[in-house]
């Protein structure tokens, strides 16, 4: 299993491609205008305070108010409150904690009216991106994350990620923050410090003490609205969040940001900094690594299967719905029940990408093909959740239902990736809309070779329009060479103008057109 990133420079951002094992799992559009990203910490104001919701809106900068829930102030609002003012006021000149003596706990079942006021300046952390019609989610229980650490001021606990199972292991690292941690603060270790030296720890630590108390120091003469901490790039969070000893390269074809992650590589594991290379190919990065082709292929309303299913992916504004179907080129199995297993077990997979990939969160519904042995349904449920467990955002999954229905729930805090994969009819001038021309030659490619190797079929010709001609025969090695060297027959081709450029058909050798399964 390798790990690839792909970074493509636009004028509005960058787009951020991770690819496993050449294969598209997350696609990044980091755009420059989206300035409140999860993470960043706010000076904000409190607009209006709503009894009935037991909530507060809060100005943080963005055209609609910020929504901060009693729930999501944390027992140390009353701590955070007056440090922040003691630091606003000058009375505070850095982050330390250890001289600070904490305000009793709130009550979790109180009320905010006792806590905000109207016009109040407050500390908030964004914890939900804006999404369609509503502001951004906030949060006064502020973190800030590092490679191995997570550090939580005013408080004192240190807590240990559920992944991290050696017993041994999670006693000698609970030991090593205990022992380095400063006081006032709070520390979550997370997964990939299993296994760490202190000295790396500590690094880490120091790194996230040092962001703090540089958001203080900012705090004494920051305007309302102002950004106090701001959360690294989306292409650093990634590499923060998923590189490990199987990534074989860090490609970018911009200078600027070439150097920005080549240091901060440096910073979180110099001995991988050789795998960060600068592109300089003639074609663009993204097409180079065949990206471009997976994003038409896969961000359609219709998804392919290897195995011949495909999955239909509906969204609504309560939630998203999978449907999964068998194809008529899923028929090699035994029996219905083994067909329906082996599609759906292939099914998952898909789906557990395409929640990474889409970046869908909420709640998702996912159809699957019946099947009657319980035993079936158990392996269906472990396969999806063996599929999501490299799945950075918190998700749970229940079994399947009567129905055959599995119900999921992915944290959702940014808006949804969306790509556009229709285009323009070329024939009708745009008053229509087709597949992606680019998938065309591998529709027509899989069509043969389930012609020739499942039907058996003889004398095969194929009628393409004329572009679609000259992409399959021009060349000394054409793919008609190719066809014919894996087939061991010659496959005949034909212009046919009347056919759309994305139309086209196999004849047999009474020239009746071969029906193609879809």
């Amino acid at each position: 299993m390798s790990y690839e990133l792909v970074i493509n420079s636009t004028q509005s951002g960058c787009r951020i491609a991770l690819l496993k094992d050449k294969s598209l799992v997350e696609f990044h559009h980091e755009n420059e205008e989206n300035l409140f990203t999860v993470g960043d910490i706010y000076l904000g104001t409190v607009r209006k305070v709503v009894q009935g919701l037991n909530a507060a809106f809060i100005d943080i900068g963005y055209e609609k108010d910020a929504f901060l829930h009693y729930l999501d102030l944390g027992p140390k609002i009353k701590s955070l409150n007056r440090f922040s003012k003691m630091a606003q006021s000058g009375k505070v000149n850095s982050g330390k904690l250890n001289n600070f003596k904490l305000e009793p706990e709130i009550d979790k079942h109180g009320k905010i009216t006792q806590v905000l006021n109207k016009n109040q300046q407050i500390l908030v952390q964004v914890v939900k991106e804006p999404i369609s019609t509503k502001g951004p989610r906030l949060s006064c229980e502020l973190s800030i994350a590092g490679r191995y650490l997570i550090l939580v001021p005013f408080s004192d606990s240190v807590s240990i990620s559920k992944k991290i199972t050696n017993a041994d292991e999670r006693q000698r690292l609970l030991r090593l923050l205990n022992s380095i941690k400063p006081e006032g603060f709070g520390v979550i270790i997370r997964t990939v410090a299993e296994g760490k030296e202190v000295a790396q720890l500590d690094r880490d630590l120091t790194d996230l003490v040092d962001r703090w108390d540089a958001g203080v120091k900012k705090l004494k003469n920051a305007k309302p609205k102002e950004k106090i901490i701001g959360e690294i790039g989306r292409a650093s969070s990634i590499l923060r969040d998923v590189l490990n000893e199987t990534f074989d390269s860090i490609t970018v074809d911009d200078e600027e940001i070439y150097k920005e992650v080549k240091e901060y590589i440096k910073t979180i594991a110099p001995d991988k900094q050789k795998i960060v290379k600068m592109y300089s190919g003639k074609a663009k990065v993204l097409e180079n690594f065949g990206i471009e082709k997976q994003l038409k292929s896969l961000f359609g309303q219709s998804v392919s299967l290897q195995g011949g299913g495909y999955l239909v992916i509906e969204h609504t504004e309560a939630l998203h719905v999978i449907d999964v179907n068998s194809g008529n080129k899923s028929n090699s199995e035994a029996d219905q029940e083994t067909t329906a297993l082996k599609v759906n077990i292939q099914a998952a997979k898909e789906v557990a990408r395409q929640l990474r990939l889409r970046d869908m969160g909420g709640i998702i519904v996912v159809d699957f093909i019946d099947m009657r042995k319980a035993e079936n349904k158990k392996l269906l449920y472990d396969s999806m959740k063996e599929e999501m467990k490299n799945d950075r955002s918190k998700f749970t999954i229940l079994p399947l239902t009567k129905f055959g229905l599995m119900q999921i729930t992915r944290q959702r805090v940014r808006p949804e990736m969306n790509i556009a994969t229709r285009e323009k009819c070329p024939t009708c001038n745009g008053t229509g809309k087709i597949t992606p021309t680019i998938l065309v030659s591998d529709n027509i490619e899989r069509s043969l070779d389930h012609l020739l190797t499942i039907q058996n079929e003889k004398n095969i010709k194929l009628a393409v329009h004329p572009f679609l001609y000259s992409f399959f025969t021009k060349g000394v090695i054409s793919r008609r060479v190719k066809w014919f060297l894996k087939y061991s027959k010659w496959i005949g081709i034909e212009q046919d103008s009347s056919l759309g450029i994305t139309d086209y058909k196999f004849l047999n050798g009474a020239e009746e057109e071969i029906e193609i399964p879809q």
